[in-house]
């Protein structure tokens, strides 16, 4: 049988989701888990990967078992087995071609600025001491919206077929002393979200031109665009399936 895992993690402790050698990630962790209480060895295919340091409040996986008994019982022990930081909501039977990377139809990520400094949000939001212009952060961002070529928010090196992604949704909004910026897409890149990010903050305190953005789309050059901003305030908050697979986006 072939199941799919909805599980959310804090992310500062680990290199990102993908196991890599010498190097504490967050698949391991979970393989680790299912593979000891299942006494067999479990492998898992995460929906996507995240880089190192970044957080998910919902992520799936999945996986082949010949069976589960018990759901409730093994969602209980796996929180019980796995470190704090990591989080297990449920597992979904799916049809057995289903795959947790390819069958996600869009993902979305929020990035939370802090605009005060905050002691208690240190390590999970990125302070800026500028100030920030909201209409012209959200007026660039709408020039990123479609099927485009992001090469240029893209790491170096990085090995894919193609840099064109659909971003259906790209948008800050302010609550209170904080900027937040929520980004859907049917798929990103390498570090994308956080080079749109600082290339977003270069407009909202006037470094770059609204319209610089499509000089730098065209430019196809990561050495156009902004600069990266920390890992630490970038959430992956949502990923979606279609429902012939299993309607867990309203689960």
């Amino acid at each position: 049988m072939r199941y799919f895992v909805a599980f959310s993690y804090f992310g500062a402790a680990y290199h990102g989701w993908q196991i890599q050698p010498n190097a504490n990630t967050v698949q391991e962790e979970l393989e680790k888990a299912f593979s000891t209480l299942l006494k067999e060895k479990i492998s898992l295919m995460g929906a996507g990967r995240t880089d190192a340091g970044v957080h998910a409040k919902q992520m799936y996986a999945h996986f082949n078992l010949a069976t589960i008994t018990d759901t409730k019982d093994l969602i209980r022990r796996l929180n019980s087995f796995l470190p704090d930081d990591i989080a297990v909501q449920n597992i979904y039977e799916v049809p057995e071609d289903a795959h947790a990377r390819f069958n996600a139809t869009e993902r979305t990520y929020e990035y939370l600025i802090s605009t005060q400094k905050d002691p208690f949000s240190l390590k999970t939001t990125h302070f800026i001491r500028q100030k920030l212009d909201l209409d012209k952060m959200n007026s660039a961002a709408q020039l990123l919206l479609g099927k485009q070529d992001f090469e240029c928010f893209s790491k170096s090196k990085t090995d894919v077929k193609t840099y064109y992604c659909t971003v259906k949704k790209a948008i800050w909004e302010q609550k209170e002393d904080k900027f937040v910026f929520t980004i859907t897409a049917d798929r990103f890149l390498r570090n994308m979200v956080r080079a749109i990010v600082g290339t977003l903050l270069d407009v909202g305190t006037g470094k770059i031109s609204i319209n610089h953005i499509n000089t730098i789309l065209a430019s196809k050059s990561r050495a156009e665009a902004g600069t990266s901003v920390p890992a630490k305030a970038l959430y992956l908050t949502q990923v979606l399936y279609p429902d012939n697979i299993i309607n867990i986006n309203n689960g």
